[in-house]
Parts: structure tokens; sequence; C-alpha cells
């Protein structure tokens, strides 16, 4: 019984598609702007975001300085968000607000806007500009808005950005105390970049590790040193690794850190040995 009246139905819903395209084309290509605006809306309102952003491209122009404006300006500006062309988005938002400052919409395109930035943010391997800019908006958003039920969420995709932008930071340090194996000056780099590290993010959850390659960095340049500076530079490592263990008596970098300082102390007994 369902299955011989499929057919019927199928095709009902065939001739509404035809029709439903027939009217957007036509609506399209006509020069009226108030059919264009309902054909619009009654796409955005049924998800159909696709043809209300081409519908709205249109128009928006158009109905600057009309009651309608703000209502156009908005819907372009999110179905841009919708289609996720974030790049487009935000600058859409950002123009919402600086038109509209007193809309009740002003607090949901700021929020959008800064979270359009946060979608075009690269994985952390890659150049972080993006990144920064997705941070500062959030930011914007954070200071302006302490009371929006978005507060929240804004905060989350901050200190998600925060920490992509310390894994980028930390990866460095590590970069350059491996690349220290075959390149002594790189290790120089290494101890340089974990002092950056510190001092840029000292609250990050990555700070034990960035510390800890400097005490192998300085370790390792120790060792590798002219016998002249051998000495001050063992002593500088371990100072480097007392200040390490002070602040991580339990780290999880035991083992590692037990090696180093064996071998900073048969380093400098060498030298204690040579004074006897």
């Amino acid at each position: 019984m369902l299955l011989r009246g499929f057919p019927f139905y199928f095709s009902i819903i065939c001739c509404m598609v035809l029709l439903s395209c027939n009217e957007y084309q036509k609506v399209l290509k006509n020069e009226d702007i108030k059919p264009k605006y309902e054909l619009a809306q009654s796409f955005y309102d049924s998800g159909d975001f696709k043809r209300a952003n081409r519908l709205l491209e249109q128009i928006a122009s158009k109905y600057i300085g009309k009651p309608q404006g703000e209502r156009v300006m908005f819907f372009l500006a999110n179905s841009y968000y919708e289609l996720e062309d974030f790049n487009t988005a935000g600058y859409q938002f950002e123009r919402f607000i600086k038109s509209y400052p007193q809309s009740d919409k002003t607090t949901e395109a700021s929020f959008l806007g800064a979270k359009s930035y946060y979608k075009l943010s690269p994985n952390y391997s890659l150049d972080q500009t993006d990144t920064d800019k997705a941070l500062l908006k959030l930011q914007n958003f954070i200071n302006s808005y302490s009371e929006s039920t978005y507060f929240k969420e804004a905060n989350s995709m901050a200190q998600e950005l925060t920490t992509k932008k310390e894994r980028k930071a930390y990866e460095i340090v590590k970069q350059y105390n491996k690349l220290g194996e075959f390149n002594y000056d790189m290790l120089k780099s290494a101890v340089a970049a974990s002092d950056n590290f510190v001092a840029d993010f000292p609250g990050s959850i990555y700070r034990e590790d960035a510390l800890f390659l400097k005490v192998d960095a300085l370790t390792y340049m120790a060792l590798n040193s002219f016998e002249r500076i051998q000495e001050e530079r063992l002593t500088s490592a371990k100072t480097a690794y007392n200040a390490f263990i002070k602040q991580y008596p339990e780290t999880k970098f035991e083992k590692e850190t037990k090696a180093l300082l064996k071998r900073i102390e048969n380093g400098l007994e060498n030298f204690t040995a040579e004074l006897k």
C-alpha cells in the first residue's frame, strides 16, 4: 500500500522543488527588491542559507537607511557564517556593529564575528596571524560583554587559542634543542627560546617541559664547550637544574633530570680533582 503511493508523493515533492527553483530564479532576475527581501527571509528561516545569501547580497546596499536595513545586514553576515565563509562573515559582522551599534543584535554579532576569526585559526604548526586576530576579537568581546550568555564559550575559545600559541612557542624550544644535537649554536637558541617562553606564558601547561629543555640544553652546551669555559657553563647548568627541581620536585622528567645532574656533577668533579 505504502509502496504503491510512493511514486505519487515523490512526484509532488519534485513538483514543489521545481516550483521553488523557478520562483527563486524569477525573483533573482527581478529588479524589485521587495520580493527578494521576502523570499530571502523565507529561505533564511528554513535554513537555505545559500539561496538566502545570494538574494541578500543583491539587496543589502539598497536597504541602507531603511527600517529593514538592520535585519538584512545581520541576515547577510550570519548567512556567510552558516555557509562557513568565515572571512567574509567576520568582515560583515564588523560592518553590522559599526552601522548599528545600538542594535539588540550587537552582542550576538560581536560574538559571532569573533567566533568567525576563531574558526580561521590554523593548526599550531602553521603561521598564527589569524590566531592572534581571533584572540584580539575574543578578548574585546570578553571585556565588553562580561554578562553575556556567550561569555563562557568566548572564554573557552580564547583559552584554546592561547594554548595553541603556547604549543607553537614550546615546539620552537623543542626544535632548537633537537637541532642542537647537530649544531652547537642551536643550544643557545633553545635556552633563549625557553626563557622567552616562560616570560610570555608563565602559567602555561608546557612550562615544566620548556624549563626541562633549558636544563637539557645548558648541560649539553656545557659538556661540548671549550675546557676554559666548561666549568662556568656546568655551574650554570646545575643552577638551572636546582631551580627546576625546586619548582617541580616531583617532575615527570625525574629520570632524565637525574641523568643530567650526574653528568653535570661528573664534569664539575673533574675540575675539582685538577685543583688538588
